[in-house]
């Protein structure tokens, strides 16, 4: 299985394939609002604007598992977004990342392929061109990160 195999929601709850980003490399982020790393949009923008013409892309999937620090509507989250740190990237329904009946498909796989799961707000998967994991990053590793970006651009040569 692939992760660009897999079907979800956009964050205004539209259907979309994740197959959209196949032949891509991917670092897919669970995201919150109100949480001390949530200044990372800001460099998750940066990478996805200065890597998205080689084909890359930062996928972003809010979360309420950790704290409780993404309890907002899909339109607050949005807004919040938007006007706080210009995001552009995608970003997808509010997700489930812990393990368990609830558990989101594309965190299942992000498991499945990695044997890792985030235990806070934005651990970062490395996704290669064919939808396989190829790393996980702890929350507390930034955008900026030079083993982060290092791994990036092993994957997109």
């Amino acid at each position: 299985m692939s992760l660009y195999s897999l079907a979800c929601r956009t964050l205004l709850g539209a259907p979309v394939s994740l197959g959209e980003y196949a032949g891509k490399v991917s670092l897919v982020v669970n995201v919150a609002s109100a949480c001390g790393h949530t200044p990372q949009y800001a460099g998750l923008q940066a990478l996805h604007d200065k890597l998205k013409g080689r084909g890359f892309a930062v996928l972003g999937f809010p979360c309420n598992d950790f704290g409780a620090q993404e309890p907002g509507s899909a339109a607050d989250i949005q807004q919040f977004c938007s006007s706080t740190y210009a995001v552009t990237f995608p970003l997808f329904e509010k997700v489930t990342v812990k393990a368990g009946p609830a558990q989101s498909p594309v965190y299942a796989e992000l498991f499945r392929g990695s044997g890792k799961l985030p235990a806070w707000n934005f651990g970062k998967y490395l996704v290669d061109r064919q939808g396989k994991a190829l790393a996980f990053f702890e929350p507390k590793v930034s955008p900026e990160d030079a083993q982060l970006r290092g791994a990036i651009e092993t994957a997109l040569a």
